[in-house]
């Protein structure tokens, strides 16, 4: 059953929307214009899940004003912060393991591995 949500409601969840939108935007991006596998691994697992995560909290809040439970957005997200992390890592660990070198630029204070 819809019913019509306030307005200050309406633009909450307008607003986590445009956050998501903008995070899940700007990881897109690095994923493109990064150079490097280990620069374009924090892209996705940083900005991309605060973004899937702004929208999922504002189904939230709809589901909410609607006087039912989030529980499956609720869940998604907590599986989705809990998995993005421990993904990534696991990619880093595997190209370390290959060797796959990173083009980022070495401080002139550290020595070249």
């Amino acid at each position: 059953m819809w019913t019509e949500l306030h307005w200050v409601l309406q633009a909450g969840i307008a607003l986590m929307l445009v956050v998501g939108g903008v995070f899940a935007l700007v990881g897109a991006i690095g994923m493109l214009r990064f150079p490097d596998f280990y620069m374009r691994l924090h892209a996705p697992t940083k900005a991309t899940t605060l973004g899937v995560g702004g929208v999922l909290v504002a189904s939230m809040a709809t589901n909410w004003a609607e006087g039912r439970y989030g529980l499956h957005e609720l869940l998604i997200t907590l599986f989705l912060f809990v998995t993005a992390p421990v993904s990534a890592n696991l990619l880093a660990k595997a190209a370390m393991h290959l060797r796959n070198r990173s083009k980022a630029p070495v401080p002139e204070d550290q020595p070249r591995p």
